[in-house]
């Protein structure tokens, strides 16, 4: 989400942008207008020691963090920053089952160098499933901050708690809901539903903070050097450090509006090729994010993360793999160009996951036997309309083409999963988790929200009759919104689109979804300012979905029912 309306500054090697001055028009109109016990990713050979006199102070600068759970292992994370120009560097771990790190269960070395960006994982096998462990890096005597994560539980569970972020702009504020979920120890993981970081010029999108570099990022250095700031950042060294990551990256990890063959951010001439700016774009991200390695092709990323009986959620990779490029809006409107469900964008062989993607989560969602199924992913399931109307007349008029409006047929194939109109057994309790659009909204799914005709394959806002699964889609952690004074556009959205129970356009924040066997809720936590360092919160709304009900209700919010092991010291 989000298309910069300033012409950033030319790149030092070459102009990159001049060619795009006149181009910088949002690609969201309504918005942007209104608004193996231990894998080491350097190759073993012989260890340089460290240099008599290496500064003991500044080695761990981007701090720890840990990902990718599975019920026996974890991901864990650091970089170290060389004090002095080396080959190499031993790098010893440790993980405890006690802040103290005294109660001992895995440790060793590895070694890391250059080639990988002075970064480290390990993946320590042979860990105990749903359970918090601590651990801790060390070079030379010299040791990282204490880092706390948790596996994957198995068999009966009867609570999950997990927070979702989205849409963390270093340039356009601070990240205080990172250190608001920080500060949470009764979470068992954090799902960041994609644009980690932004690859815009300094000043181009945002200017409460500098970016680094100050230019448009596209090769391997750049990126590193952007995803080395990011993980400067206080807050986001903090949440890193006491909650297992689980992540899915939209398009601003490589540039905006990203496809499978180039995106709306890449112009060929100036910036090379498509595919050398994923490459540059995926090394980085696979050595800076704590995120398991892949052997193969980059660009495949979906994943399942089973939290035992209760809960399995499905992230899907939504941009590099099998997207077809977004069509153009060209109906104006008072809100932007809009567009309506005709000529391409009926077109079957459209699509966000492409058919592989499309087939794997197929098949997960059918074998699934957890309570709820939760699909992790980038851009908005539901219809927003600009104008609405029955599908029988049209369906009206639809806002971003970027998100699952474009790609109607599509989604309608996902739909006829979850309803069993394909001639398999409907899914039940699927509840999709977005993010992307820098805005809170909360909705029930269906093919045909503004047909009030049940029976014909419409939908009953007032009991949600109709509907297949709801959707909960997180504001952004940093990114700008909308400003909508008294609710007036959000108000005017609802009474177009009557399958969303909510919609907040100002305030940033993040959710926290709690479920338990009987029902799933989702709380909306927002900040006061992220213009400054700032620790003021409010939930601001809940919604519940009862098991086998498919809709949302009001909810008071879910209270905690248990806090997990004490947070990282």
């Amino acid at each position: 989400m989000g298309r910069p309306k300033q012409t950033p500054p030319a790149r030092p090697a070459a102009d990159a942008t001049a060619r795009r001055a006149t181009g910088l028009t949002s690609r969201r109109g309504f918005f942007a207008r209104s608004g193996a016990a231990t894998v080491a990713l350097a190759a073993a050979g012989p260890l340089a020691p460290l240099a008599a006199g290496a500064a003991p102070r500044g080695l761990f600068q981007h701090g720890v963090a840990s990902g990718d759970p599975l019920a026996d292992r974890v991901i864990l994370w650091t970089r170290v920053t060389p004090q002095v120009a080396k080959d190499r560097l031993r790098v010893d771990w440790r993980v405890a089952r006690d802040p103290e790190l005294v109660d001992a269960v895995q440790g060793g070395s590895v070694v890391t160098d250059a080639a990988q960006d002075w970064t480290v994982k390990v993946d320590p096998a042979g860990l105990q499933p749903g359970t918090t462990y601590y651990y801790r890096f060390s070079v030379g005597g010299v040791h990282s901050p204490v880092g706390r994560t948790r596996t994957l539980p198995v068999g009966a569970l009867d609570h999950l708690r997990l927070a979702v972020v989205s849409c963390s702009n270093f340039a356009a504020g601070y990240f205080n809901a990172y250190r608001r979920i920080a500060e949470r120890a009764d979470l068992d993981a954090v799902v960041h539903l994609g644009d980690y970081l932004y690859e815009y010029a300094d000043g181009q999108y945002g200017s409460t903070r500098p970016c680094e570099p100050p230019h448009e990022i596209v090769t391997l250095d750049d990126y590193r050097r952007r995803h080395a700031q990011y993980k400067g950042d206080p807050d986001s060294q903090e949440m890193l450090r006491q909650h297992p990551l689980i992540a899915i990256w939209d398009d601003h990890e490589t540039a905006n509006n990203a496809w499978v063959a180039g995106a709306e951010n890449h112009q060929p001439d100036g910036e090379g090729a498509w595919p050398a700016r994923v490459a540059a774009a995926l090394q980085a991200y696979h050595e800076w994010m704590p995120v398991r390695p892949v052997k193969k092709d980059l660009r495949r990323d979906n994943h399942r993360y089973a939290f035992g009986d209760l809960v399995d959620l499905f992230t899907l990779e939504e941009r590099l793999t099998g997207r077809s490029e977004q069509l153009t809006a060209d109906i104006p409107t008072p809100f932007g160009m809009a567009f309506a469900q005709a000529g391409e964008y009926l077109d079957p062989a459209r699509s966000i996951l492409g058919a592989p993607g499309e087939q794997w989560i197929t098949g997960q969602l059918r074998k699934s036997t957890a309570r709820w199924k939760l699909l992790g992913q980038g851009v908005m399931f539901a219809q927003l309309k600009a104008v609405g109307a029955p599908n029988a007349q049209g369906g009206g008029l639809f806002l971003n083409p970027d998100q699952w409006d474009g790609y109607q047929p599509a989604r309608n194939r996902l739909y006829d999963v979850i309803q069993g109109s394909d001639g398999r057994g409907p899914v039940r309790n699927v509840v999709v988790l977005t993010g992307d659009i820098h805005s809170a909204w909360a909705a029930d799914l269906t093919r045909d929200p503004n047909n009030p005709d049940v029976r014909g394959g419409g939908y009953d806002p007032a009991t949600g009759e109709g509907a297949l699964a709801v959707e909960f889609v997180a504001t952004s952690v940093s990114s700008p919104g909308l400003d909508d004074p008294g609710d007036t556009l959000a108000t005017y959205l609802r009474s177009q689109n009557p399958h969303f129970r909510y919609i907040d356009l100002n305030r940033r924040g993040y959710l926290v979804i709690d479920a338990t066997p009987e029902r799933l809720v989702g709380e909306y936590w927002q900040l006061e300012t992220v213009a400054a360092p700032d620790g003021r919160q409010t939930l601001a709304a809940a919604f519940a979905v009862h098991d086998g009900a498919a809709h949302l209700v009001p909810s008071p919010g879910a209270a905690s029912r248990r806090r997990r092991a004490r947070l990282a010291p």
